[in-house]
Parts: C-alpha cells; sequence; structure tokens
C-alpha cells in the first residue's frame, strides 16, 4: 500500500517538473511568469492536501532548501508537514548549513534528535559542515560522539568533514586524531588536514603533510598546491617554491586562477618578475587579484613602465589597483605622478581606502601641497572613509611637513588612540616648525603617559635641542637612548649631536664627538661639520673635514663648492681655485639647482646645471 501510494505521488512530481520535448514555442513566453515546476506542484499538493505529507514534499523541500533565495519558503514547507522523515530534516540541514545562520541548523538537528531521528551519514556530513560555519566546536565535539555511537566512524566523507569542521574551529588535535585513525584517506582527506594546518598558520606542518602524502603516492590538486605554495611564501622558503613549480609541472596539476595567482605572489615575493610574468601569460582566467600581484611585482622590481602598462590594459580596476600603481609612484618618489593619479581615480569615483588615503598624504608631504592633502582631509571627513591610526598619523605628518603645525596638533589633539609614531611626529614637527619648548613639553607628557619612544622620537627630541641651542639637554636625552630606554643611537642621532655642537660654536668638541663616534661619520656627518667650520672660519678643522668628503665622495661636486667656500672665506684664492679645477676636470658631477613652481595647482621643477650658469 505504502509503496503504490510513493509511486503515484512520485509520478505526479514528474509531471510537474519535466517539460515535454514535442511543446510548441508559446510566442507569449516574453510576457509570461517564468515557469517554475517545483513550485507548481508545491502549488498543486497545497491545493489537493498533500502538502502535509512527507513523501512528497521531500522533493519540493531539498528544491528550496538547495536554494539560498529560498530557504523561507523551504521553512515554511517544513512546519506545515506533521512528521518530517529524515531526509527531510538532511535537506533543511544541509539548506540552513549553507545560509547565513548556520547556527539554525545545529538547533534542528538537536530537534531531529528530540523526535526520536538518530541521523545517518548525510545528517553528520552537514552537521559537521554547520558546525564549522558557527565555529562551535563544542557542537562539533558532540557531533562527533554521535558519529562514533551510531557507526559512522569508519565513513570516509563523514571523517573529511569532521577533520574539515575542527581545522575551522582551530581544533588541530582533534583534526589530526580523525585523520590517523581513518582506515581509508583519500585527497579531500589530505587537503581536509593541510588546509587546517594552514589556516592556523602551521607552514612547517603543512610541509611535512605533503611530504607524507608524495610518499603515500596520493597525487595533490591545485587545492593542495595552494597551500603548500603559501606556506613557502610565509617561511621564505625560496628554493622550495622552484621545487613546488616543478612538481606542478611534472604531475600535470591543473594551475586554475587561485593556484595562478599564489605562484605569482610566491614569485613576485622572492624577486623573479619574469617568472610571474611568465605565469601571467599563459593563465586562461584572470581576476583583478592577478593584475594587481603583477602591478605589485613590476613595481617592486623597478619597472614602472611595466606597471603602468599592466595598469592602463586592466579590464576592471579596484580600489587595491589604483593604490598599487599610486603606492609605486610614490616609492620611486615621482609624488607628482602619485598625486596626478590619485586625481584620476577621484574622477573615476573610486572611493579610496585607509592605505591609498596615507600614501598619498606621504606624497604631499614631500611636495609640501598643502592644499591636496587638505582637500583630502575634508573629503576623509565628510566621505566617510575609515581614518585608523595610520592615516592620522599620516595627517600629522603632512601637515607639520608642509608647516602647519596648528593643524597637525588638531588632528593629534583628537586622536582617540596614539602610539609612538603619532607622538614622533608630532614632536619632530614642532621642533622643525621652531617650537621645541612646546616639543620638550610633549615629550615629557609622552613619558609620563607611560609610552616608549623609539630610535625616531630621539631624532625628534634632539633636533629641539638643536634648533633651541640646549647642548646639556641634548647630551642628556642622547645618553638616556642607551642607559634608560636600551635604544642603540644610529649614525642619524650622532649626526644631531655633531650639528648641536657646531651650532653652538663648538667645534673642537663636534670633533672629538666625532673621532669617538663608534660609528664611522658618513658623508652627511662630515658635511655638516664643514658647513660649521666655514660659518666660524675655522680653516684647519675645515681643510680636514674637506679632505675627508673628498675622499668619501670624489665625484659629488657639492664637497669641491663647500672647500672652496671655505678657502675663499679665508682669502686664500689659490686653493680655492685649486677646488674649482678639480671639479671641473675629473670625474665629478656637477651640483643641479632646481625650484618647484606651482601654477594652476600643477607642480613643476626647472632644474639647470649651475656649472653651465656659472659659464655665462
Amino acid at each position: 500500500m505504502y509503496n503504490t501510494q510513493y509511486h503515484k505521488l512520485m509520478k505526479l512530481a514528474r509531471r510537474f517538473t519535466t517539460t515535454s520535448k514535442t511543446a510548441k514555442p508559446d510566442p507569449f513566453s516574453h510576457f509570461r511568469i517564468p515557469h517554475d515546476p517545483i513550485r507548481e506542484l508545491h502549488g498543486h499538493l497545497i491545493r489537493t492536501n498533500q502538502h502535509r505529507n512527507p513523501i512528497p514534499m521531500s522533493e519540493v523541500i531539498k528544491s528550496y532548501a538547495l536554494s539560498q533565495p529560498s530557504m523561507n519558503k523551504a521553512h515554511s514547507a517544513f512546519v506545515a508537514i506533521d512528521h518530517p522523515t529524515l531526509p527531510i530534516f538532511n535537506h533543511m540541514i544541509r539548506g540552513l548549513c549553507q545560509s547565513g545562520s548556520p547556527v539554525d541548523a545545529l538547533v534542528l538537528f538537536d530537534k531531529m534528535r528530540e523526535l526520536g531521528l538518530r541521523g545517518d551519514n548525510l545528517t553528520f556530513i552537514f552537521v559537521s559542515k554547520a558546525c564549522a560555519r558557527a565555529s562551535d566546536v563544542s557542537f562539533g565535539k558532540r557531533v562527533h560522539a554521535h558519529v562514533l555511537k551510531l557507526g559512522f566512524g569508519s565513513y570516509l566523507y563523514v571523517c573529511n568533514a569532521l577533520i574539515h569542521m575542527y581545522g575551522f574551529c582551530g581544533g588541530l588535535g582533534f583534526a589530526r586524531r580523525v585523520f590517523d585513525e581513518m582506515s581509508e584517506r583519500d585527497l579531500v582527506s589530505w587537503n581536509s588536514l593541510i588546509c587546517a594546518y594552514s589556516q592556523c598558520a602551521k607552514y612547517e606542518e603543512v610541509l611535512g603533510l605533503f611530504d607524507a602524502m608524495r610518499v603515500e603516492n596520493v597525487k595533490a590538486d591545485s587545492v593542495t598546491m595552494v597551500k603548500v605554495v603559501l606556506a613557502c611564501n610565509y617561511l621564505g622558503r625560496w628554493n622550495l617554491v622552484d621545487s613546488m613549480v616543478e612538481y606542478i609541472e611534472g604531475n600535470c596539476v591543473e594551475i586554475d586562477m587561485y593556484l595562478g595567482n599564489t605562484l605569482i605572489d610566491a614569485h613576485v615575493r622572492c624577486g623573479s618578475f619574469a617568472s610571474a610574468r611568465d605565469l601571467f601569460d599563459t593563465m586562461i582566467k584572470r581576476n583583478v587579484v592577478s593584475w594587481n600581484m603583477m602591478i605589485m611585482g613590476a613595481a617592486k622590481s623597478g619597472d614602472l613602465v611595466a606597471a603602468n602598462k599592466l595598469f592602463d590594459e586592466m579590464p576592471d580596476r579596484d580600489v587595491i589597483s589604483w593604490t598599487s600603481m599610486i603606492h609605486a609612484y610614490a616609492q620611486a618618489n615621482l609624488h607628482d605622478d602619485a598625486i596626478r593619479l590619485f586625481q584620476k581615480m577621484m574622477v573615476a569615483k573610486v572611493k579610496p581606502d585607509q592605505i591609498t588615503v596615507a600614501t598619498v598624504l606621504s606624497a604631499c608631504a614631500h611636495l609640501g601641497r598643502l592644499d591636496v592633502g587638505t582637500s583630502l582631509h575634508d573629503y576623509v571627513s565628510s566621505n566617510g572613509v575609515k581614518s585608523d591610526i595610520y592615516v592620522e598619523n599620516a595627517l600629522i605628518d603632512m601637515y607639520c611637513k608642509c608647516g602647519s603645525v596648528e593643524n597637525a596638533r588638531k588632528v593629534f589633539d583628537e586622536m582617540k588612540e596614539r602610539d609612538s609614531v603619532s607622538w614622533t611626529s608630532v614632536i619632530s614637527g614642532l621642533a622643525v616648525n621652531g617650537d621645541s619648548e612646546l616639543a620638550l613639553e610633549l615629550f615629557s607628557r609622552m613619558l609620563r603617559k607611560g609610552i616608549k619612544p623609539v630610535h625616531g622620537t630621539f631624532v625628534a627630541i634632539l633636533l629641539a635641542c638643536v634648533h633651541s641651542g640646549l647642548v646639556d639637554k641634548g647630551v642628556e636625552f642622547f645618553c638616556s637612548m642607551e642607559n634608560d630606554y636600551g635604544l642603540v643611537p644610529e649614525i642619524r642621532h650622532y649626526g644631531c649631536m655633531v650639528d648641536l655642537f657646531c651650532r653652538a660654536g663648538n667645534l673642537h668638541r663636534a670633533y672629538e664627538f666625532m673621532k669617538n663616534m663608534p660609528v664611522f661619520p658618513d658623508i652627511v656627518v662630515w658635511r655638516k661639520f664643514l658647513s660649521a667650520c666655514n660659518l666660524h672660519g675655522n680653516l684647519v678643522l675645515a681643510k680636514i673635514a674637506s679632505d675627508k668628503l673628498i675622499e668619501l665622495d670624489p665625484t659629488n661636486g657639492g664637497n669641491y663648492v663647500l672647500s672652496s667656500n671655505s678657502y675663499a672665506s679665508a682669502e686664500r684664492w689659490d686653493e680655492a681655485m685649486k677646488m674649482r679645477e678639480l671639479m671641473d676636470n675629473g670625474d665629478v658631477k656637477k651640483p643641479l639647482g632646481w625650484s618647484s613652481i606651482e601654477t594652476n595647482q600643477e607642480v613643476s621643477r626647472l632644474s639647470e646645471n649651475m656649472a653651465s650658469f656659472r659659464e655665462e
């Protein structure tokens, strides 16, 4: 009786879910509601009062549950059934697992158990996936216990689902135990565990599993290789990347878009842009990520022409595409181009993110483009661009370098969170712009708040001492670097100290300090010292500095000019002319002078050879 009824109902379902091959074309089809056989079947079952019967409704619920937009219909149909069967519960759990609320699948599983349905292998596969999506490892352990109790622990697909669940929830020990106890494993088993280790940043274990997999003669696929190459990337095992490429080619592993992108990233990271380009050119399918990584790779290799060509050829661009190219220009010190491209980005109505904003603000700081920086600040404030600590620090730096210390202070004062960079930027800006007293006050406040200064902070505070002529205070701060904060002074700190002594007229103290420095004074330090010697008319020390500069940097014409000026100021014209002749006759780069002129909000640089100017 039951089988007869079942076959009648299935025959009825097929009436609504199949179409006749000989049906004539409908000339009004464009004006009709699209044919939906499942919806028609559901309507028929409601009209014939069969919608409470789980047998015909199983097909309806399965179809609804497999389509996320129809999950509400699946739920309405489900609650109308008098006694849902296990297949119907499985359809619903599967659909809820894939929905935006996988927790509902776990609730339904418990309800199913309360009704006396124990579940089958499909139930435990779906509910394990729901646990993974809900990140509920406690519920997952309950599911695992039911699996073992009901004898499904030997089912391959159930075990694979458990490994996936434990791995997704961070339970690597449990995932490994399930894997080790499996009597049979397939590629999905290996991939599930490899993905689990990769997600938890256990990259050494990923490589170890891949080695074990090869010992077992299990052939990897693109999913495996994505995780293995990623592990090589994160561990910096660039030598292994080449062997992975050989494995992929030797085993004919399909390079899909995801594996292709991962390999491009690996080649770019290890500095092999040519290899990345070769792979990119052979990829059948690419997405915006592929193009973005190629732009970054070209920029990293110093090939801005290739980066720009890739950018122009992109079929679609996102904010990362624009930001990558803007950053490439900024890194190459082409700050004008960075700002121009940003302006094109705004015309294209692409909303910048924090990285874009910070990069453009840095370009404005380098060029002194207060107008663009202020406009960008206004845009960020009024258009809902998320402003994090990096953007705020970039704003402080831009305002300080453009001489607008008041605006820098305003940004600093309104920050909800500050780090050492925030304090350092504003202290440096105050020092450079002549407010050394406030810079020292902020440094004291920084220390009282328990924020540990960094190397850059001490550069800023020593600059404040330089501009205020606070020699003793500067010496005190310099000594406290290592004594109180464990920071070993760098050449820039030694340069500040030399500058501090020189500006105070203590040339001999500066020279003794330079002789006792644990690091060798660089060209910048010697140049500062020579300029101070010229200023104070100390020809003896000036000659020492001049000789050392020409020894360290014999092709720099600026050194010869400084030396010539020191002799000229002492009216030793022969020596002055000799320096000029050495510069003119030797392999010396003549110093270039340039100026920046802003017209119609465009900045252009005019440079000229100073030597030819003198000849005129």
